[in-house]
């Protein structure tokens, strides 16, 4: 039950009758009450009332029976309280997951590795926020298609196929990578043969070709060994490289250039989307073909946007890249739009995040200096968690939870400080927390000798408290599938955990009379589900014990 958007929707008709067109109740959850409208305030001036006298007027005309009563208070606000047998009723009922009225597909560009070399912790916000994303979005209804963005094409790869030519990659990408690196700086004769494996690569030779489908073999096998260390959703099947999309770049650059969308500048063909300016004030120039005939960035990823709004009829296109990259993608979408290639009513999103910081405030790296490989990253969060619990598979929950739950708990437009022994914390607003607290809630049922539960009634405050809290849930996952502000949703299960606690000390559960304690126990069954619900959508693991 979202409790939210039927106040809302009763109060609408209200409000549009008063001011004599539609006007959003603008209702939330208040201190005051259990919720509050404060929409009076902003129709004041275009009526020519009082604000107190126009929440008088929608208040009295409202059709809130059955499911609240309405008062005015201060200079405008109708407060609400809900009927608490209409919260006893949908409180004891399962865990509601709202399914999207109007289901869409939609294609999320997340992860992105790049081929011979090795994830590192600056792709892990990307592929945490990602796959978070696909959850939540599919469990409401979506058809999702996961686009796992590779670094897989381009002039460094005559470099690594060269190099792979004579030296086998082992397990270590990143080693190989820096060799491959090392011979092309100082060697001119290697320099020379990597060049023409570039244009026999583009050329579409076979052998070439075949090593260059090697290497990526052994990148791919690496990243899903992360992705299953990591417990995220991408498979295989989601590897869509820059590759896929080479043979499009040709028609990309005719197709702007026969739109009068391109033009020369320095030897190379330019968009100039408007509204972009350099810092002299200059037009800012999008590169779709470089001066000596390559093609970067920006032509593969027009491409994509071409293919994914018009091969696969995407609805809702999601681009879940770091915030240096907002310009970019801005400029992208712009001169796709220009282009005609995003149909009215696509959405297309740059789901931007922060970085991940070091205790010095510079961003996370190794004692050494170096970037932090992602799968060490992931074992020493196992291993540390192990501190807590030495099961290995609770261990791994714990540990990779924590690491996931940090991340998403943070406002992803804001950097965020990497701290082991915050993340790990048993107390707070951690992953670990909040597991703890469902596990806690289980072992009541464990311990309790007849674990049935009852009809809800509220007799006391914290009952309530508690339930209401939990028939928030529906709003929350609604709204974040509009904003993907994970944060919202990790800050709501955290209230909901607070709520649960304040209830547990005030109301005994196993040693009430047998109708309150089947009452209470509806409560902890309710709180158990909405927690594990809401911390999968989030790809965090509930252990039944921890």
């Amino acid at each position: 039950m979202n409790l939210e958007a039927q106040l809302s929707d009763r109060l609408a008709t209200a409000y549009a009758t008063v001011a004599g067109r539609p006007v959003d109740p603008a209702v939330r959850r208040s201190q005051h009450a259990d919720f509050q409208s404060g929409a009076a305030l902003q129709l004041a001036r275009d009526l020519h009332r009082a604000p107190r006298d126009i929440a008088v007027d929608v208040a009295g005309r409202a059709d809130l029976a059955g499911l609240a009563t309405a008062t005015v208070s201060g200079p405008g606000f109708i407060n609400l309280t809900v009927d608490d047998q209409l919260i006893a009723a949908a409180v004891a009922g399962p865990v509601e997951i709202p399914r999207a009225s109007q289901p869409q597909t939609v294609v999320i560009d997340y992860s992105a590795p790049n081929v011979a070399k090795e994830m590192h912790v600056g792709h892990l916000p990307s592929t945490i926020i990602g796959d978070a994303a696909a959850r939540l979005l599919e469990t409401l209804g979506h058809d999702v298609r996961r686009a796992n963005h590779l670094g897989d094409w381009g002039t460094p790869f005559g470099m690594l196929v060269e190099h792979l030519h004579e030296t086998e990659p082992g397990d270590d990408l990143t080693a190989f990578y820096q060799a491959a690196r090392a011979r092309f700086d100082a060697d001119e004769e290697f320099r020379t043969r990597a060049r023409l494996r570039v244009v026999a690569l583009q050329g579409g030779d076979e052998q070439t070709l075949a090593l260059w489908r090697r290497l990526v073999g052994v990148s791919e096998r690496h990243f899903l060994a992360v992705y299953a260390q990591l417990g995220v959703t991408l498979t295989a099947d989601d590897f869509v490289g820059e590759s896929f999309y080479n043979d499009m770049l040709p028609g990309v650059v005719d197709d702007l250039a026969a739109l009068g969308l391109l033009r020369e500048s320095d030897g190379a063909l330019c968009a100039f989307p408007a509204g972009f300016t350099g810092r002299d004030g200059e037009p800012l120039p999008l590169i779709v073909r470089k001066g000596d005939g390559g093609f970067g960035y920006a032509a593969t990823d027009l491409a994509a946007v071409r293919y994914r709004a018009g091969k696969l009829h995407a609805d809702r296109l999601l681009y879940v890249v770091g915030s240096p990259q907002r310009t970019h993608f801005a400029m992208v979408f712009a001169v796709a739009r220009e282009a005609g290639w995003i149909p009215p009513g696509v959405s297309v999103e740059h789901v931007a995040f922060g970085s991940i910081l070091g205790a010095d405030g510079k961003m996370f790296r190794s004692r050494a200096g170096h970037s932090v490989k992602l799968a060490e990253l992931l074992d020493e969060a196992v291993s540390r968690a192990a501190a807590l619990n030495p099961d290995p598979a609770v261990a791994r929950a714990i540990g990779i939870g924590a690491i996931k739950y940090a991340n998403l708990s943070s406002d992803r437009l804001s950097d965020y400080t990497f701290d082991w022994d915050r993340m790990l914390a048993l107390n707070g607003n951690t992953g670990p927390y909040l597991q703890y607290a469902y596990a806690r809630i289980r072992s009541i049922f464990d311990k309790a000798q007849d674990p049935r539960p009852g009809p809800v009634t509220l007799t006391e405050p914290a009952e309530r408290a508690l339930a209401l809290e939990l028939l928030g849930f529906a709003a929350v996952v609604q709204s974040v599938a509009q904003t993907l502000e994970f944060h919202r949703l990790a800050g709501y299960l955290y209230g909901v955990a607070g709520a649960f606690s304040a209830f547990y000390e005030s109301c005994p559960v196993l040693k009430a009379p047998d109708d309150v304690r089947m009452s209470r126990l509806s409560l902890c069954a309710r709180t158990a589900a909405t927690l594990r619900q809401g911390l999968s959508l989030l790809g965090i693991e509930t252990p039944e014990r921890l």
